[in-house]
């Protein structure tokens, strides 16, 4: 996996797992308006990153998250246990 491409899927995994942990907080502390607007920053920057990602390289996931255009790339791409960092 290209430098680039590994640099970026590490960003996508560190701001999805701040996003995740903000979630499970907010589960239990709904009125802390500092953890949503956390939230709601680490949401953008999740959605965008993979965004980039998916322009790049191809899908992150699949099962409908995503649309396969214009081919069915997501065999193509190393599966998350081929992944050298």
């Amino acid at each position: 996996m290209p430098y680039e491409q590994a640099e970026l899927l590490k960003k996508i995994q560190a701001v999805e797992f701040c996003a995740t942990e903000l979630t499970l907080y907010l589960d239990t502390h709904p009125d802390d308006t500092a953890a949503l607007a956390d939230y709601n920053r680490f949401a953008g920057e999740l959605a965008a990153l993979k965004k980039e990602y998916t322009e790049k390289y191809g899908p992150l996931c699949v099962f409908g998250h995503e649309k396969a255009e214009p081919s069915w790339k997501w065999v193509e791409q190393p599966w998350p246990w081929e992944i050298e960092y």
